[in-house]
């Protein structure tokens, strides 16, 4: 007999920390794992915004799929569409090939894309913050102002260029803000002819208070910190428009401003919806088990599902964390495995370990299992925290050798010219428009299924 077909889609926390705990634990002949993501490593997120600012390279956030799994066959592709019934997923690989995968078992971990708001100009001049394309081109974007701003004569387009506005007050936009002023602010020694005055760096949060996950006191010491350093932090203000050089907010001001990041929250995977399945705020709808209901063999999990928060109590839902993401996915290998066996499925259960922000330097403040840390002791925690979530040795020992050699050498300010004639869209980078519908899904399964 055939043995059975784990399908596993999205190669982030999720999906890889479960395949790694399904090759662990399947015996040899027991099933055939695949794994279908459209790139060769999985991101660790957090540390993107050190990505964009230039301590760390690329490498050392982007850790090698082959080098930890070993019996998972890999698909280098992303999945577009479900069909349930026929027990099938259509997939667009790398070289625009779409084919068809069947399974036995699926596992639903294609992640989360930006979440936009409808706000004229935004889709065409604003820059995402959530694949490392995106981070490396914004490195490059932002040595190219300064580059360009330092190169004219017109007063009004060098304040365009040396604006830098991050829209969104959680982890990423704030850590992108920090550690990337910290960038401008020590490039700017390297150009005489700008005033590093004129270098400005602005965080626009519509929510009352900064990264509200962190609580009163810790929110405030970030936001006392960030304004130590110069950033503007405006609160209770959106965006209302956005063009090629000025952005306008909703409390009436109009900014010169050629470098707008977008980093105001997540939305599911557009996959969910080509499941035609429940959701809630866009993400699957999922038992405690993570199991999809009336869906019979799928699983979902991270942040394109709605896993019960059990340890919140009735109603709450998991937020979509890395933490979350990686002990998820070894709870959905179990549950795989159990059902493979004919065993019972078990609840997903977690005790929160803390949050960890990190503003670059000596700056950060973290919370560990509730102990609330500012400054050195909260950078060391952040620090160490990474280390251990990374999830190679390889990539611990290139992580660490940036951070020290980016803390004793400094940077060069260098740009690659990534992209540099082309639009950094959000849609480009995330394949937002990539999905198909579900009656589209149906008729590639039907004339796949005439083809065989």
């Amino acid at each position: 007999m055939t043995p059975p077909r784990i399908l596993i889609i999205g190669g982030g926390f999720a999906g890889v920390e479960c395949a790694r705990r399904l090759e662990r634990r399947l015996g040899h002949a027991e099933a055939r794992i695949t794994l279908a993501t459209p790139f060769g490593y999985q991101l660790y997120l957090p540390l993107l915004p050190q990505v964009a600012s230039g301590m760390l390279t690329p490498q050392s956030v982007a850790v090698s799929l082959r080098r930890g799994l070993r019996r998972t066959r890999i698909i280098p592709g992303g999945c577009i569409g479900v069909d349930t019934a026929a027990k099938v997923c259509v997939l667009r690989k790398i070289t625009d090939e779409i084919v068809t995968e069947p399974y036995d078992q699926l596992v639903l971990a294609p992640g989360s894309i930006t979440r936009t708001l409808d706000i004229p100009g935004l889709a065409e001049h604003a820059l995402g913050m959530k694949t490392l394309a995106e981070a490396a081109y914004l490195r490059d974007r932002v040595i190219a102002q300064l580059d360009l701003a330092a190169s004219t004569p017109d007063a009004r387009e060098r304040e365009s260029r040396l604006r830098f506005i991050v829209v969104g007050g959680g982890y990423a936009g704030t850590e992108t803000a920090a550690c990337l002023q910290r960038i401008t602010a020590a490039a700017a020694a390297r150009y005489p002819r700008l005033d590093p005055r004129q270098i400005k760096w602005h965080v626009v949060d519509i929510a009352p208070q900064l990264m509200p996950e962190l609580g009163e006191k810790l929110g405030a010491d970030a936001l006392a910190l960030l304004r130590a350093r110069g950033i503007e932090v405006s609160l209770g203000v959106s965006v209302e428009k956005v063009e090629a050089e000025q952005v306008s907010l909703t409390d009436g001001r109009v900014l010169p401003c050629r470098t707008l990041v977008w980093t105001a929250g997540v939305a599911a995977s557009p996959l969910i919806g080509t499941l035609d399945a429940e959701t809630h705020k866009g993400r699957l709808v999922v038992a405690d088990t993570m199991a999809v209901p009336k869906r019979d063999g799928v699983f979902a999990l991270g942040d394109a599902a709605a896993v019960p928060d059990l340890a919140q109590g009735k109603d709450a839902v998991c937020p979509p964390t890395a933490q979350h993401a990686q002990r998820q996915g070894r709870a959905v290998a179990d549950n795989v495995l159990a059902r493979l066996r004919g065993r019972s499925l078990r609840p997903y259960v977690h005790r929160d370990l803390g949050l960890v922000v990190d503003l670059g330097g000596k700056d950060a403040v973290s919370k560990p299992l509730g102990i609330q840390l500012t400054g050195l002791p909260a950078q060391a925690v952040a620090r160490g925290y990474h280390l251990m979530a990374l999830r190679t040795g390889v990539a611990k020992v290139r992580t660490l050798t940036n951070w020290l050699l980016n803390a004793t050498a400094g940077d060069d300010y260098v740009r690659i010219g990534f992209q540099a004639r082309s639009p950094a869209r959000l849609r480009d980078f995330e394949f937002t428009d990539a999905y198909l519908t579900p009656e589209q899904v149906r008729e590639h399964v039907a004339a796949s299924a005439i083809g065989s």
